[in-house]
């Protein structure tokens, strides 16, 4: 394991994968923000997510849940959050409040865009669902599956106990973490994990989850259990990479699509990542302002954590992919389409899936309501350190893997697609 392993007390109770954490120095070294703090108040403020939104209207009448008489309530609400059935991906590791009825022959169900996820277990008592507030960080929420005049979300601070920690940069947010399940995918070294994203290696990615797609010879954890509890590092990899059906695994036809992709993982374990990072600058500086510390040392931690943060969003770190990677859903395809794209055409949601995961390596959550969300100050940053970075004024070999028509290729896109840019990002290209 190439990254610090950290220790908690709690087991995983949240929407996505929580547990003990392997992460990396830097931002991560800070120490947790305080949820009641005047200038956060994260349980006090009301919440200003998808689901809260979509709440208020069913309050309203405005809409109503369609309960359908196989899948509940999971198809009204995918609708109702825009979320494609093609993000679907599978966990059978027993990491959720409701892993006593989440196995390898029925893994819970997950669905994503960029700021709702609804998680499904085969014979639940609810719906889960993580919900991304702008300036708050993640709000989650259960929904009963039972069939009910009124359907309620009811929301469930509870999560925090894995859903704030070290992994999540010390804010509510999301992870999606890599284990060693056991038979009945119980995870071995309960209270440890390790947390992936783009930079992780390629090999310790997706141990208790289901993988669909093609990866070539570079192999990873998924798909696999181990048999032999004196070695529960030892997972059976027969027949578990490169597939392209999990027919042989479980009842697929108890889910919506037949798949868990490997470009969809890819694209949530970047986005978890990017979000807590959005949250904890954004939490961090609205504190030291509020506290009067911003002018007093504040300022220079803040620009500390932003660099960090660019790094992330232009994948300085990210591991290269040794081989094409090659889903077997439609995710590869819907997930560009929803751009914005600029003049030619071009999106910073464009696969490579060559020798890197984007075709142009800037972070689409810079679109996101989150991100604009950010105090002036950080925004302000992050403008005038990309416009130095792309414009090549930064030549620091931190971004060397950006060649000068990747960084033009990015500039023109944003300058295109992003609204409210400074004014100097306008001036003509040379």
């Amino acid at each position: 394991m190439n990254r610090r392993t950290l220790s908690v007390l709690a087991p995983s109770l949240g929407i996505l994968l929580g547990a003990t954490w392997a992460v990396a120095a830097h931002i991560e070294e800070v120490t947790f923000l305080p949820n009641d703090h005047p200038a956060i108040q994260y349980a006090q403020q009301p919440p200003d997510d998808p689901v809260a939104r979509l709440a208020k209207r069913m309050e309203k009448g405005e809409v109503k849940l369609d309960y359908d008489e196989k899948w509940g309530y999971l198809p009204a609400l995918l609708k109702q959050f825009g979320l494609n059935i093609d993000s679907q991906i599978l966990v059978f590791s027993k990491t959720s409040f409701q892993s006593t009825k989440i196995s390898p022959r029925a893994p819970r169900a997950l669905y994503f865009n960029d700021n709702v996820a609804v998680g499904s277990v085969q014979n639940g008592d609810v719906l889960e669902l993580a919900a991304l507030d702008p300036k708050q960080g993640v709000n989650f929420y259960t929904l009963d599956i039972e069939k009910t005049d009124k359907p309620t979300f009811d929301r469930r601070d509870t999560c925090l106990q894995c859903h704030q920690g070290i992994g999540t940069l010390g804010v509510p947010g999301i992870l999606v973490t890599s284990v060693y399940p056991g038979p009945d995918g119980m995870p071995a070294f309960r209270g440890n994990a390790m947390i992936t994203d783009d930079r992780s290696s390629f090999d310790q990615r997706w141990g208790g989850w289901y993988v669909t797609g093609t990866h070539g010879s570079q192999h990873h954890m998924g798909n696999a259990v181990a048999h032999q509890a004196s070695q529960p590092q030892l997972l059976e990899t027969q027949g578990t990479q490169n597939l392209t059906s999990l027919e042989k695994k479980f009842d697929t036809s108890r889910y919506l699509a037949p798949t868990s992709d490997i470009v969809a993982l890819m694209t949530l374990e970047h986005q978890t990542r990017m979000t807590n990072l959005m949250t904890r600058i954004g939490w961090e500086t609205r504190i030291a302002q509020h506290d009067g510390k911003f002018d007093d040392g504040g300022k220079e931690k803040i620009n500390g954590a932003i660099e960090d943060m660019l790094m992330y969003m232009l994948f300085a770190d990210e591991r290269q992919l040794l081989e094409p990677i090659a889903g077997v859903s439609t995710f590869t395809k819907t997930f560009p389409e929803r751009g914005p794209k600029d003049k030619q055409g071009r999106s910073l949601r464009d696969f490579d899936l060559q020798t890197r995961m984007f075709k142009y390596p800037l972070s689409y959550m810079i679109y996101s309501e989150a991100f604009d969300s950010m105090p002036q100050y950080v925004r302000d940053r992050v403008y005038q350190r990309l416009y130095e970075i792309l414009t090549g004024k930064d030549t620091s070999p931190t971004y060397a893997k950006l060649t000068a028509n990747t960084r033009r290729a990015i500039l023109e896109i944003v300058r295109d697609t992003k609204k409210g840019l400074p004014a100097y990002w306008t001036a003509p290209l040379g």
